[in-house]
């Protein structure tokens, strides 16, 4: 008797221990974001919007406690996508996060969406609003920009994070065969389709959420019921990794992917003629990446020798192979930021 009740015991306390350890998960998956901005917040940054060439440029600013450091997102996200990184970064940097046209609170002006017009526009928000000189720090298509400013602003760019961008992957006829296209793919079978709700859309049509079988399509149907309620879409079963994908997906123009659907936001811009070009010291940080077994398709923004190909075309230009995911500053702030620190020098930071 006394064996059952010990038992009985122990399977209550395993079971209330999974209960709370459910909950907790849940719980950081929730709510993971409203913390990480509180944080933010207690650490000086403000929000603002300036306009930039006759455009608005959303963006937060933290307190002067060290050199200029410009942050630029990749797709899909906004300035907030840096939040797990920003508490630690303002204890080095003047940090300035920017939304991307086409995201967040910026202007959505398709015709800057390529390259180009978007890099020379924050050449321009580094020289009128942030003052210059500053580090620049790009992740995915961010990082093609961040090299774009620096050839357009080279006396104001003291130094470059290049973090894991499309490097040759993202350019035609290759495109197609990576995971980066199933986002220009989907936007552009939306601008077709009638349909007024990008997130509902994309989130019944991206591959992420059909390979999930039967889970796929019950992300599917919560989403689209959230989106009809106005709500951002997030699942309690998702790490913050997935929900921060979808977190600011409502503020993403899908004119934006098209523009990486037809090419035409490489228009201009040549990567390796570009690297080539570059005149300042530059980090580029290569990410987790592999082939999909079942098609060959890239799953990462470059392979290694894209990496390799990358770094060979300048001597400026330091390859740093990280163990994350693509968008390390977010999977691993502390790793980011001491990239970072690195790259802007013990002497010019606190």
């Amino acid at each position: 008797m006394r064996r059952g009740r010990v038992a009985g015991t122990i399977a209550g306390a395993l079971a209330g221990a999974s209960a709370a350890a459910i909950g907790g998960y849940a719980t950081r998956s929730l709510t993971y974001a409203v913390a990480a901005r509180r944080a933010a917040d207690r650490a000086g940054f403000v929000e603002k919007t300036r306009e930039v060439s006759g455009a608005a440029l959303h963006y937060a600013e933290g307190p002067a406690n060290g050199p200029a450091l410009l942050l630029i997102h990749g797709q899909m996200v906004d300035w907030s996508n840096y939040l797990p990184a920003l508490p630690e970064l303002a204890q080095h940097f003047h940090v300035f996060a920017v939304d991307c046209y086409g995201h967040g609170e910026s202007a959505r002006v398709p015709e800057r969406y390529t390259n180009v017009a978007m890099g020379r526009d924050l050449a321009a928000f580094l020289r009128n609003v942030m003052g210059g000189p500053a580090y620049v720090s790009g992740n995915s298509s961010g990082g093609l920009l961040a090299i774009t400013i620096s050839l357009e602003a080279p006396d104001l760019v003291r130094g470059l994070v290049l973090e894991d961008p499309p490097l040759f992957s993202s350019v035609h006829p290759r495109f197609p065969t990576t995971a980066g296209y199933d986002l220009a793919r989907s936007a552009h079978a939306f601008l077709t389709s009638g349909e007024t709700d990008f997130p509902s859309w994309y989130v019944r049509d991206n591959a992420m959420t059909t390979a999930f079988g039967p889970l796929g399509r019950r992300m599917a149907a919560t989403a689209v019921a959230q989106r009809s309620r106005g709500e951002t879409i997030r699942w309690w079963f998702m790490p913050p990794l997935i929900n921060e994908l979808y977190r600011r997906l409502d503020r993403y123009d899908p004119e934006f992917g098209e523009a990486f659907y037809t090419g035409r936001w490489h228009e201009g811009f040549d990567h390796a003629d570009a690297l080539a070009r570059l005149d300042v010291p530059t980090i580029l940080v290569h990410a987790d990446w592999r082939l999909d077994p079942r098609d060959g398709t890239l799953l990462g923004a470059m392979t290694d020798d894209d990496a390799a190909r990358a770094s060979s075309l300048n001597d400026a230009i330091e390859l740093r192979r990280i163990h994350a995911t693509h968008a390390v500053h977010f999977a691993k702030p502390r790793l980011f930021t001491s990239v970072l620190i690195q790259q802007a020098g013990s002497r010019e930071t606190r």
